[in-house]
């Protein structure tokens, strides 16, 4: 089955981080899934690094390619039907990365991997 990542969740897999949940870890661990990470993911990465909002251990433009080798991630482009599959969500969330990875969960039909309050809102299926 495929997934797909939320950045804070990518995030928190890449750190092993303990705020990452027990079924989030075990649905991105088994090998039977596919994981993806989307083009947006590394966006919000990049800005939230070049603001001081996010410390990595080196550049992100070769700690997310890095890890995403590692992981053996997909890496889902942005296409134009996620980008207008915007204009039909409710504004719950004013986060923009967060509502284009929602119009990607939709017009993919996958689950996203997520603990933000906000994105469960929407009529997504979300794990955690």
């Amino acid at each position: 089955m495929k997934f797909l990542l939320d950045t804070h969740t990518f995030i928190w897999w890449v750190t092993d981080d303990p705020q990452l949940s027990p079924i989030a870890r075990d649905t991105i661990a088994n090998p039977n899934n596919t994981i993806l990470f989307s083009v947006i993911n590394g966006w919000e990465i990049v800005i939230k690094q070049g603001t001081g909002k996010l410390t990595l251990p080196e550049p992100a433009e070769t700690y997310i390619p890095s890890r995403i080798t590692a992981n053996r991630f997909i890496i889902l482009p942005v296409n134009l039907s996620h980008i207008l599959q915007v204009a039909s969500l409710p504004s719950l969330h004013r986060d923009p990365f967060d509502r284009l990875l929602v119009a990607q969960s939709q017009i993919e039909n996958i689950p996203i991997i997520s603990v933000d309050q906000y994105i469960i809102q929407y009529p997504v299926n979300v794990i955690w």
